[in-house]
């Protein structure tokens, strides 16, 4: 029935006030996000795919690891920089979400003879770049550059990062013979590590470690680079794996590549041409990447219309509110 609210006819609006939960949604493939009704801005941390790593007769660099940014308030984002601000959207919206894969590494039968560059990942107009493939810096194709850069085979310098997002990948080194070493791919949070001049025999170098977040509740880092690989037997250590997701060259030589941690954007590790007669595996694929959507705590407070008899009630009540 119709109610009189303060001269007018109509329906009794109550005020009302609240608070609409934190939601946080984790993408590990893409999707959409549909935000909640009073949401206005949202916090992020998004991660591309970590680049493949290389094949080479000479030392193999790792897979640089995917661009990482994050508005996360207090945290940081890759390559040295801090938070961004929080992304605004409207509440009750569907946005999509890319999460990009990882870059595949070099192959025994693959005419580019680099890792592959990993794909881009993105949420509402925010863009991390995809991890540089570990590469030889001869080939036009080498894709070294990234979100992070891919390490350096043979005797060149790593692929640069992207402002905001990584950093570079380590440099190799060739003194002749077994002196020779893959550079590191750069991770979120630091460069991969380079091989010096002259070489030291047979080895690798490590990837640079990624950026840890909270965002979930717990702290987890993402985007560490892939470690190098020396030369045959791999006399020398192995380069290890960013903190993040990152691979280590393989040891021996001519083992399989685990390759970057899935939905880290980790690097993939180096490989080598193995042992005589040389039966040389594929370099490490990156591990794709991820993002993550937190919608923070939303305080609300809804004016209403009371009608004299709610009115009444209230004030006699002590819960009358002006809201």
């Amino acid at each position: 029935m119709a109610s009189i609210n303060g001269g007018y006819i109509g329906i009794d609006y109550k005020p009302e006030a609240g608070t609409q939960s934190a939601v946080i949604t984790t993408f590990n493939s893409s999707g959409t996000l549909t935000t909640a009704a009073r949401t206005t801005e949202v916090q992020y941390v998004i991660v591309a795919g970590g680049g493949g790593g290389d094949r080479n007769g000479a030392g193999s660099g790792g897979g640089g690891a995917g661009g990482y940014r994050s508005s996360v308030p207090g945290e940081a984002s890759g390559g040295g920089a801090s938070a961004e601000s929080l992304s605004p959207v409207n509440g009750s919206t569907g946005y999509p979400v890319v999460v990009g894969a990882g870059g595949a590494g070099n192959t025994p039968s693959d005419t580019v003879a680099n890792g592959r560059h990993a794909s881009d990942s993105s949420f509402n107009g925010v863009t991390s770049i995809g991890g540089g493939g570990a590469g030889f810096v001869p080939n036009p194709t080498s894709p070294r550059n990234g979100g992070s850069g891919g390490g350096a085979s043979y005797s060149n310098a790593g692929g640069n990062g992207t402002s905001g997002q990584g950093f570079a990948g380590g440099g190799a080194a060739y003194s002749g013979g077994d002196a020779n070493g893959g550079g590191g791919g750069g991770g979120a949070s630091e460069v991969g590590v380079s091989c010096p001049f002259p070489a030291p025999p047979q080895r690798g170098y490590d990837g640079g470690d990624g950026v840890a977040s909270s965002i979930t509740g717990s702290s987890v880092t993402r985007a560490g680079g892939g470690g190098g690989c020396g030369r045959f037997e791999n006399a020398g250590p192995v380069g290890q794996g960013g903190a993040g997701g990152g691979a280590p060259g393989s040891n021996p030589v001519d083992s399989p590549n685990p390759g970057g941690t899935v939905n880290t954007g980790g690097g993939g590790g180096g490989t080598d041409i193995g042992n005589p007669p040389f039966t040389p595996v594929p370099g490490g694929a990156g591990g794709s990447g991820v993002v993550i959507i937190k919608e923070p705590n939303a305080g609300y407070k809804v004016s209403g219309v009371w009608d004299m008899n709610a009115l009444y009630d209230n004030v006699k009540a002590g819960t009358w509110t002006n809201a």
